[in-house]
């Protein structure tokens, strides 16, 4: 899959991160993940310490898929808005997702502490402007669940957001205790503290066909290697549906800039995480290096040649865009980018099994918050391979074709 193309940043940051080998015998264990970026480190974390035996492949190296184009805001907010999500799951469902949203950010700055790869996570506010006047209103709605809910948040006025930025909007949600990242670290990190616990990590390793049988998984290799797993994860990220198909999974293009580093960026106030309610809309963040990222700007269309024809143009309509809200810094798009970006139809990720696939999960944290969502679903992964039942299992099983227990 063509997943993305053009000038990319993160990788640049880490220019010599851990390696792992190819397989090169055949091997069995308990847990198969078939996926070495974001979703797949994630599991292969959150399963090191269970006792089982668990094996993560990609048939690329480490974080050099959609990782490497992930812009990682670090938000319990989605594309969704909150009383949208309560509209089509109910009030105790919707409010469910989003606080163990906001609970996977403090499990993700916990794992970083830990980490000998250092992922450069920062706590960060944002603020969530409106982007018309008509949109007020739908700030009020979602900011009468997060009060309800006790989340650190604020709907604050124009006259507010224009003490403290150089641009105005009628309104925004100020929330707290959001974060940001190093996605491209944050992945080789999480992978690191799972191989040093004994998980086994095979890169550059394409699957060529499978057997399912009633008690185990087979699975061949192109190099002509078989493992043999109880149970098989699939987090692939976009590319886990040539494994299985899903009608609630979108596919669409996305478009980003990160700048040369900006000496000055003092009327950024704190550094906030910057989005709006327009639908697409333009997002951005600071990096620890002082470097400006701006993305959005997407586009309906699923075709690499045609997302990939629109990239000079977005490129300096980002520019544009960050101009808008910041007339008196000036900045130079160094790299830029096209990349597909998932999301799904009812605004939730997924995790679900299938009839036509015993033994196997399958984790689509598809949509703005992929970081966070991987968390979330990994977390169940582990109730559910280590014996339990995770509270939002059923939430986030939704397929129609999904198995639910």
């Amino acid at each position: 899959m063509d997943l993305q193309s053009g000038r990319f940043y993160w990788d640049t940051t880490f220019i010599d991160p851990p390696e792992y080998p190819s397989l090169a015998e055949d091997i069995q264990c308990d847990v198969l993940i078939i996926g070495a970026g974001s979703s797949g480190a994630q599991v292969a974390y959150d399963l090191k310490d269970t006792g089982l035996n668990v094996v993560v492949i990609d048939q690329y190296k480490a974080g050099m898929g959609s990782t490497r184009t992930n812009t990682a805001l670090v938000q319990y907010l989605g594309d969704k808005m909150t009383y949208e999500l309560v509209n089509s799951f109910g009030e105790e469902a919707a409010m469910m997702h989003t606080t163990l949203c906001r609970d996977a950010i403090n499990h993700i700055e916990k794992a970083s502490k830990k980490m000998r790869i250092n992922p450069d996570f920062r706590r960060r506010d944002t603020l969530y402007r409106a982007s018309t006047v008509e949109d007020i209103e739908k700030l009020k709605k979602d900011f009468h669940f997060l009060s309800t809910y006790k989340f650190d948040a604020d709907l604050i006025t124009q006259k507010k957001i224009e003490k403290h930025y150089p641009f105005t909007a009628p309104a925004a949600i100020y929330s707290k205790n959001d974060a940001d990242l190093n996605p491209f670290k944050h992945n080789h990190g999480l992978l690191d503290l799972a191989h040093e616990a004994g998980v086994r990590v095979y890169e550059q390793t394409e699957i060529s066909g499978k057997k399912i049988n009633a008690d185990r998984c087979t699975y061949y290799t192109k190099s002509g290697f078989v493992i043999e797993a109880k149970h098989v994860v699939v987090a692939a990220g976009y590319e886990s549906l040539t494994f299985q198909k899903n009608k609630n999974a979108v596919l669409e293009s996305s478009y980003c800039i990160v700048t040369s580093p900006v000496d000055d960026l003092s009327d950024w106030y704190r550094e906030t995480l910057i989005w709006e309610t327009a639908r697409p809309y333009v997002y951005m963040r600071t990096t620890v290096d002082g470097r400006i990222l701006v993305g959005g700007l997407d586009e309906t269309t699923p075709y690499p040649d045609r997302r990939d024809s629109m990239l000079l143009s977005k490129r300096d309509n980002l520019v544009k865009e960050f101009n808008k809200l910041f007339p008196d810094i000036s900045i130079e798009a160094e790299y830029y980018y096209g990349a597909f970006f998932g999301g799904t139809h009812d605004g939730l990720p997924i995790l679900y099994e299938h009839k036509d696939s015993p033994h196997h999960l399958f984790l689509l944290a598809y949509g703005d918050n992929g970081l966070v969502y991987s968390n979330v679903l990994s977390s169940i992964v582990k109730e559910k391979l280590t014996g339990g039942k995770h509270e939002a299992e059923d939430l986030y099983s939704r397929s129609p074709a999904a198995i639910r227990s």
